[in-house]
């Protein structure tokens, strides 16, 4: 593997399909984290036939916050998790858009974190949005012992210096973007959080864009480059630690 995009949104692409056959001949391996569990089941029907694509089953905070999903959204992830080694989109965020929906957000994240403690899988990883929330999601992942027993990956970490070094310390992983590169607090996380931590993702597609393999590759590239730049390393040799790194979570 090239790279690994290690929290890509293809069920969103315009022809994600496309994207995901160009990459398998790329050489690029891709998670594509759903947002919702109906998303789940489409995207692993969907990209089956594509070796180079892993799918996570989701509920992003978002579609709870809109009243797009509901109670029994979260039930059937819950459900879904048990036999699922791949979690994600899920988490918190309580940004003010979201606040009043901190309650729902918070049980619903709480009783898939539990689903997952209850059926324990070799080789589990979620991929975790945290924004303005960072504390309260390792508080359920520690209270759970996710944290310790399952790859737990901060996706476009933006918490405070603090919640990193906890989550650094309870050896959680992050997952680089471009956006997150260009603000000087996040060029300075991606610089201090330890390697053997690091991973790249897209977060793609932006919203209301065309958004295909082209984009992909990339911006995976320029993170890549961008990143070793700002850890003053090697780019090709960091490019492929972190895409050995990604492909062994998994399991490419």
């Amino acid at each position: 593997m090239r790279y690994v995009d290690m929290h890509c949104h293809l069920g969103l692409m315009r022809d994600g399909l496309a994207c995901a056959r160009e990459a398998e001949v790329r050489g690029i391996g891709i998670l594509d984290a759903s947002v919702t569990p109906a998303g789940y089941s489409a995207s692993q029907e969907a990209y089956a036939a594509c070796p180079n694509v892993r799918v996570a089953a989701g509920l992003h905070p978002w579609w709870l916050s809109d009243g797009t999903c509901g109670d029994a959204d979260v039930d059937a992830l819950a459900k879904l998790v048990s036999d699922t080694p791949r979690v994600g989109e899920v988490g918190l965020d309580f940004s003010t858009k979201h606040l009043p929906s901190k309650g729902a957000q918070v049980r619903a994240f709480t009783r898939v974190a539990r689903a997952c403690a209850e059926h324990p899988l070799d080789g589990r990883l979620l991929t975790i949005h945290a924004v303005r929330s960072a504390d309260t999601v390792l508080d359920i992942l520690e209270e759970t012992g996710l944290v310790r027993e399952s790859v737990c990956i901060f996706h476009w970490f933006s918490g405070t210096s603090d919640e990193l070094a906890r989550a650094r310390r309870a050896g959680c992983w992050f997952s680089i973007n471009a956006h997150m590169l260009a603000t000087r607090k996040g060029r300075e996380y991606a610089r201090i959080v330890p390697e053997d931590r690091l991973l790249l993702e897209t977060d793609a597609p932006p919203s209301n864009t065309a958004f295909g393999y082209a984009e992909l590759e990339r911006e995976l590239a320029e993170t890549s480059e961008r990143l070793a730049a700002i850890r003053h390393t090697d780019a090709r040799e960091l490019a492929c630690r972190i895409a050995e790194r990604s492909a062994a979570l998994l399991d490419l």
